[in-house]
C-alpha cells in the first residue's frame, strides 16, 4: 500500500513541478471525457427520438402491428398473418412484385437460430421471394451464419432505429 502512495506522490510532484506538463496531462484526460460525454448524449438523444425505447416495452403482437405500420410508411403492402398457425411468418409484405415474409422478434436478449430456421422454412410455404427477421435487439453469431447460408435478411436494432428515424423525418 505504501508503494501505491509513493507512486501517487511522485506523479503529483512531477505534474505540479512543470506547468506545461500539468496542462498537457489535464488536456489528455479531460478531452476524452468530454468527447465521451458528447457521444453518449448524442446516442441517448437518438434513442429517445427514434422511439426504440417504446418499442422495447411493446408486447410481441404490438411489435408486429408496429412493424406493419412502419413498413407501410416505407412503401410496402402489408398483411399480418394469424396469431396461431402462421407457419413461422408474422407479416407478409410486398413491393415491386416481390413477396417478402417477415418474422418479428421483440426481444431483450439476442435472437438465436430458431427465428432464422422458422422463417427460412416458411419461405416455400408462402412462395416468397425473400424472408426477413426483424428485431429490436441483435442476433447471435450462429443466427447470422445460418441466415447467410439461407439468404435470410436480418434487420437488427441499429437498422430498425434507422428506419424509425427516417419515418419521422417524413412525418
Amino acid at each position: 500500500m505504501e508503494n501505491w502512495k509513493m507512486g501517487i506522490d511522485l506523479f503529483w510532484g512531477i505534474v505540479t513541478a512543470e506547468p506545461k506538463l500539468t496542462l498537457f496531462i489535464i488536456l489528455l484526460t479531460v478531452i476524452p471525457l468530454i468527447v465521451s460525454f458528447i457521444s453518449y448524449t448524442i446516442k441517448q438523444y437518438k434513442l429517445k427520438k427514434s422511439g426504440i425505447l417504446e418499442v422495447d416495452k411493446m408486447s410481441g403482437g404490438t411489435f408486429e402491428e408496429y412493424l406493419g405500420v412502419l413498413l407501410k410508411s416505407r412503401g410496402y403492402h402489408v398483411r399480418l398473418t394469424p396469431k396461431t398457425g402462421d407457419f413461422g411468418a408474422d407479416l407478409v409484405i410486398s413491393k415491386d412484385k416481390r413477396k417478402i415474409i417477415v418474422q418479428a422478434k421483440r426481444y431483450k436478449n439476442k435472437v438465436g437460430i430458431k427465428a432464422v430456421q422458422e422463417i427460412a422454412s416458411a419461405k416455400t410455404h408462402y412462395q416468397a421471394d425473400e424472408c426477413w427477421v426483424i428485431t429490436n435487439s441483435f442476433f447471435t453469431e450462429p443466427a447470422r451464419k445460418l441466415a447467410t447460408s439461407n439468404q435470410v435478411r436480418l434487420i437488427n436494432r441499429t437498422e430498425l432505429m434507422k428506419w424509425m428515424l427516417e419515418g419521422k423525418e417524413y412525418a
